[in-house]
């Protein structure tokens, strides 16, 4: 069923943008972000997982959730020419105007971008010339579409590198880790392209105010130490440190002008080892899940802003029910702290902007790679995935007002949307 309303909602969106770059780059300053006038900026944003990079819950996938993984099941079913039909419908469809503008018009400032690089740059394995980075079109041209959008709304769009070369924890699905190749930490043909595909960035962007800043590696999550496989415990966290100041170091030959945004290990958070700050325009960026929404469970953080006179900034949060969401953005603003949501869109899931619906031959898919269901023919497969890449278009999801409520409540307009879910408790 098509929702016919969002048109009538792009048109609204008209009167109302206010171009990003009026109001000049974002800087780090006195411990907050401040806008191009030096006034303080709390960044109410949304991350669009699962449309560069998949991972595999978000569809709905029990288990071999990483991207790597659920492509070769897919080559499997309706071979390599259909499974790449789907992935190019997939990322033209999943992400579009009407999804910046929704997020727009509901109040959010600001985007962030989960990249996976090899929508970039080759992999390591696959370079022609050993060493060399092969630059590949269809990343930069996505990312170039997207920011057109985010600035047509006068919001920022924050590029977040979700899936580094080789992968960056022992948590594959965040990363498309494979353990059958090295990793990022493993490699230093890996560091090597990661560095190179941050200059590269920062080059094409370098004079763009509409693009917020620079998150340089989303939650690495691994142990150098030989402790907590997630990197929780490590005490000193070099191999992070370093790869930060070199990824820094490349951005700055080409780009003064943005924020770089930096994360602690153990999935952003042990900031354990970190050393003096290395830039004058630097963020700390730290992840909240499932722990209770109090001063003392942010507490830490705010000490390390207090130390090194840093600003924070919640880049990911989410995954919960709509109190903890309220609760959740009412305590980091009110200790002047910018947040970016997590995701915008999941397949029948309730707790996101937009809700895909699933399927039936999508749903056989997925009942079979969980093992409670027979192989589907490959006509039944690929119908189901040439319907779920219709279904992603934000025409056709349904609009989750309540979540959107429950984290701006004050956002402005409601949207209107007749497929809206306003059941209590999701």
């Amino acid at each position: 069923m098509r929702n016919f309303a969002i048109p009538i909602l792009i048109l609204a969106l008209a009167t109302g943008a206010t171009q990003a770059q009026s109001t000049g780059f974002l800087r780090a300053k006195e411990a907050n972000i401040v806008d191009g006038h030096g006034n303080e900026l709390i960044l109410r944003g949304m991350g669009l997982g699962g449309w560069m990079l998949q991972e595999g819950y978000m569809l709905g996938i029990r288990d071999e959730g990483t991207q790597h993984s659920i492509k070769e099941r897919l080559r499997d079913l309706v071979g390599k020419e259909d499974c790449d039909r789907f992935y190019h419908l997939w990322l033209q469809n999943h992400v579009t105007r009407a999804d910046v503008d929704l997020l727009a018009k509901s109040g959010f400032n600001s985007i962030r971008l989960p990249m996976h690089y090899n929508l970039f740059t080759l992999p390591i394995e696959e370079e022609p010339v050993p060493g060399q980075n092969t630059w590949l079109t269809n990343g930069f041209e996505l990312t170039d579409h997207l920011l057109a959008w985010c600035k047509a709304n006068g919001m920022y769009l924050i590029l977040d590198l979700h899936a580094a070369p080789g992968g960056q924890g022992k948590d594959a699905n965040i990363s498309d880790y494979d353990p059958a190749k090295p990793s990022l930490w493993e490699s230093e043909a890996n560091r090597r392209k990661a560095i190179a595909l941050w200059r590269r960035l920062a080059e094409r962007y370098a004079n763009e105010p509409g693009i917020g800043g620079y998150d340089l590696l989303n939650e690495p999550n691994w142990t150098f130490e030989g402790k907590d496989k997630n990197g929780k415990e490590d005490s000193a966290n070099q191999p992070i440190w370093n790869l930060y100041q070199a990824m820094t170091s490349a951005i700055r030959e080409v780009d003064t002008n943005h924020l770089i945004i930096v994360e602690g290990n153990g999935w952003g958070n042990n900031y354990n080892g970190f050393p003096a700050p290395w830039d004058n325009n630097l963020v700390m960026s730290f992840h909240k899940y499932w722990n209770p929404n109090t001063r003392e469970a942010i507490s830490r953080f705010i000490a390390l802003r207090e130390k090194y006179r840093l600003p924070l900034w919640l880049g990911e949060s989410g995954e919960n029910n709509n109190q903890w969401f309220r609760d959740c953005v009412a305590l980091v603003e009110s200790n002047h702290i910018g947040w970016a949501w997590w995701p915008h869109k999941k397949v029948e899931s309730p707790s996101c902007t937009l809700t895909i619906t699933r399927p039936d031959n999508f749903r056989k898919i997925v009942d079979y790679w969980n093992k409670v269901g027979e192989r589907p023919s490959r006509e039944t497969a690929l119908k189901g995935l040439l319907e779920l890449a219709e279904n992603s278009r934000a025409a056709n999801c349904r609009f989750n007002t309540n979540v959107v409520q429950a984290l701006i409540p004050a956002g402005g307009e409601k949207p209107a949307r007749p497929r809206s879910a306003d059941t209590p408790g999701f």
